[in-house]
């Protein structure tokens, strides 16, 4: 396995992973699959201080992907930076999820950023699991805040001090 930058040629791979979050988990709270052109702005907008990385096998598929987000808009957060990862159902399991986070963490550092914030969505204790294994600490929980598959959803914040 290698993990490494997300280029443009990688966009189809990411939103085919992304899009089975979103059609059948609670992993995202997206409800409508994206697009080509929206994976494609997507990944644009995660470009300088704030990246994406996928960690592909020896063939070049992408087994998963986790991204660097703005943590909010407004100047004194430029510092800190929410983080999301996503690993193809067939890999789930075998360490890709995290072994994505252990990069993810060391490009955060070399980036100037100071703290990581992950949104988990409640029912998602194997993220939960994978964010504490690499130094996250459950900070909060946002109650009810989501709703998919018609049922309330609550979001457990994670944090970690780089």
């Amino acid at each position: 396995m290698r993990i490494r930058l997300a280029s443009d040629s990688d966009a189809e791979q990411l939103r085919a992973i992304y899009n089975v979050a979103v059609e059948s988990s609670t992993a995202t709270f997206d409800l409508v699959p994206r697009t080509l052109d929206a994976q494609l702005s997507w990944q644009q907008d995660r470009q300088g201080a704030y990246v994406v990385l996928v960690a592909e096998n020896d063939d070049g598929s992408v087994m998963g992907f986790a991204s660097l987000s703005p943590y909010r808009s407004r100047p004194a957060y430029s510092t800190s930076a929410e983080n999301s990862v996503y690993v193809a159902r067939p890999a789930q399991g075998k360490g890709i999820g995290k072994a994505l986070m252990v990069a993810l963490i060391e490009t955060a550092t070399e980036r100037g950023f100071h703290a990581l914030f992950a949104r988990i969505s409640g029912d998602n204790a194997p993220s939960v699991a994978v964010h504490t294994s690499v130094g996250f600490e459950i900070v909060g929980v946002e109650r009810q805040v989501g709703r998919k598959f018609g049922r309330w959803l609550d979001v457990t914040l994670m944090q970690r001090l780089l």
